[in-house]
């Protein structure tokens, strides 16, 4: 399988091994080696480009450990959960819906514990290490337990993902933006899930990536200002209509999915779009992505919409690598309940407006003695009353009741007087809605490096396997190839790297066995150029650079170098016109 010989090179070259090896390790974690660390890197440094260059965003960072409140806020200290079951003899622990669909090859996930159960007693499906009875479905909350400071009195959590930083931050972030929507905040960072049974490998980690970014706009106006340059773009969508009655994806531009309300608005289409840019400068062909909308069962209950860019694997069918979502204004919502915070923005209007406004006038001499403790509390719950309420209701009857901690009071108007008068506003607060694509990082270098996986002969007719990386994220961009390991090829071999070096460009400088035989390790690990100073290159002080995938060959001088390898790695130029 493809899998299989794609992770027998990234072991082998420095790529992902698991982590913990001498002592067996741990399922969950991965080790980025030399060459996996560089690519990693660099894949985050375009993914930076799209955002914070193009998009214009800025980036923050945010701690990993977060209290407890900030994530009872959220949701995720009660609502984060897996469903686990255990084995009644060896105590082996399964995540149940995966055990079932392993079993029964249907999916389940997202059906209610008490369901799950009831369809592991109906198969008869048990333990797979033991053979014994699976015992109750259970909800497993996923977060990473800690205690924030010696004495252990508050609760903290290992990050479940980094968008709460940014919610959490938003006043200043706002603030930062001038209250001038729409803005968008980006993070990378790790977050940390306590898996109960990671067993995909780089696919399910228990500490992982992010790259999010959290687009804040106006909930009434969520058109892009760039709309018009990708409306005409063509994308591979597997909608809810496909899903449901069981149809192949659709080919189809963006501007008709909008209008059409197959996507719910131009900000999300416009996200989806960035994205399928993304994955393609990473060299994932187009036949192996697709977008999956959500069903109507699976969306979360704050999501009006929400897509995943899945990537076709041989091992583990279509895998969801980046999400896009529209998360309302639940975030902002929850923390405002929580904090008491005002984490709203002021939203100018073109044109002032002319309202006519009820204001009340409260009698407090009258508040102290009626209400004595409550007087405060009366008055915030009379404030947030409508007053056509309360004016109806002296008209009818003289007086208006309300409660307050069980406890009913009455007034009449001797207690409130109403006050009718225009009165011009600018402008309005709002909670902005959040618009979210959120990347998984080491999926998305699992799949690269999965695809760039190629099979094929070298130029010494022999069989090659290779990993076909794009220059932009290939981790090391030229070999240098003396073509002997003698003087004075080695002295300008050595002066060479220096140079590109001192430009910014990675090199492997390789002297060990045939010319043949450092090409296809070079190859191997993806490096786009060989160069190769060879004995013309001491008379006419140029070399020959070898492209990876079509193994053509051109000579250039040496002081074109640096220019020609940079300009090659950003497309600026292409191999063939050298």
């Amino acid at each position: 399988m493809v899998n299989e010989e794609m992770m027998s090179i990234s072991k082998k070259r420095g790529f992902l091994y698991p982590s913990f090896e001498i002592y067996s390790g741990v399922a969950g974690f991965y080790d980025y080696g030399p060459l996996g660390g560089m690519l990693k890197n660099n894949i985050m440094n375009l993914w930076r480009n799209y955002y914070i260059n193009q998009e214009q965003f800025y980036e923050i960072e945010a701690p990993t450990i977060m209290p407890r409140e900030t994530l009872k806020a959220s949701g995720h200290v009660d609502n984060f959960t897996d469903p686990m079951v255990k084995c009644s003899e060896c105590k082996e622990v399964y995540r149940a819906d995966h055990i079932i669909e392993d079993a029964i090859n249907k999916e389940v996930e997202g059906l209610p514990d008490e369901t799950l159960t009831q369809i592991i007693q109906d198969n008869n499906i048990v333990c797979e290490n033991c053979g014994g009875k699976l015992g109750d479905v259970e909800s497993y909350n996923l977060m990473f337990k800690t205690q924030i400071g010696v004495s252990g009195k508050q609760t903290g959590y290992m990050r479940p993902e980094t968008a709460q930083g940014i919610f959490i931050a938003f006043k200043r972030i706002s603030r930062f933006y001038k209250d001038k929507l729409p803005f968008g905040i980006v993070q990378l960072g790790k977050s940390y899930r306590n898996e109960l049974s990671p067993r995909q490998g780089v696919i399910r980690l228990r500490e992982f990536t992010q790259a999010e970014a959290e687009i804040f706009v106006d909930p009434s106006d969520k058109t892009h200002k760039n709309y018009e340059k990708i409306q005409d773009y063509t994308l591979k969508l597997y909608g809810q209509k496909q899903q449901l009655e069981n149809l192949e994806p659709i080919t189809i531009t963006v501007k008709k999915a909008v209008d059409e309300g197959i996507i719910s608005s131009e900000m999300i289409a416009y996200q989806i779009v960035v994205a399928r840019k993304f994955l393609a400068d990473l060299g994932i062909a187009d036949d192996a992505i697709r977008f999956r909308q959500h069903l109507p069962d699976e969306m979360a209950h704050y999501a009006i919409d929400c897509w995943d860019a899945e990537v076709k694997t041989d091992q583990y069918g279509w895998v969801e690598i980046i999400g896009i979502a529209d998360r309302t204004d639940f975030d902002l919502k929850s923390h405002i309940k929580h904090s008491k915070e005002d984490l709203s923005v002021f939203k100018e209007y073109d044109e002032p407006k002319t309202v006519t406004k009820t204001k009340a006038s409260f009698n407090m001499k009258k508040f102290g003695p009626t209400f004595k403790g409550d007087s405060a509390k009366a008055k915030e719950i009379l404030e947030q009353t409508n007053p056509d309420e309360i004016i109806e209701a002296f008209n009818e009857n003289g007086k208006y009741t309300f409660s307050i901690n069980d406890n009913e009071y009455t007034i009449d108007d001797t207690f409130i007087t109403f006050k009718t008068e225009d009165e011009q506003i600018r402008g309005e607060r709002i909670v902005p809605h959040v618009i979210e694509p959120s990347y998984g990082i080491d999926r998305i270098i699992y799949s690269t490096l999965l695809h760039a996986y190629t099979e094929d002969v070298n130029d010494e007719g022999e069989k090659r396997s290779y990993l076909k990386l794009p220059a932009k994220i290939a981790p090391i961009k030229a070999a240098i190839l003396p073509l002997v390991n003698k003087e004075p090829l080695t002295d300008i071999a050595t002066e060479i790297e220096e140079t590109l070096r001192l430009n910014n460009i990675i090199t492997s400088y390789d002297t060990s066995g045939t010319i043949g035989r450092r090409y296809a390790r070079s190859d191997e690990i993806g490096i786009p150029y060989a160069i190769t100073v060879d004995y013309d290159t001491i008379d006419d002080n140029s070399v020959t650079i070898r492209n990876r995938d079509t193994f053509k060959q051109v000579r250039i001088k040496i002081d074109e170098l640096p220019d020609t390898i940079l300009k090659l790695i950003n497309g600026s130029i292409e191999f063939d016109n050298l």
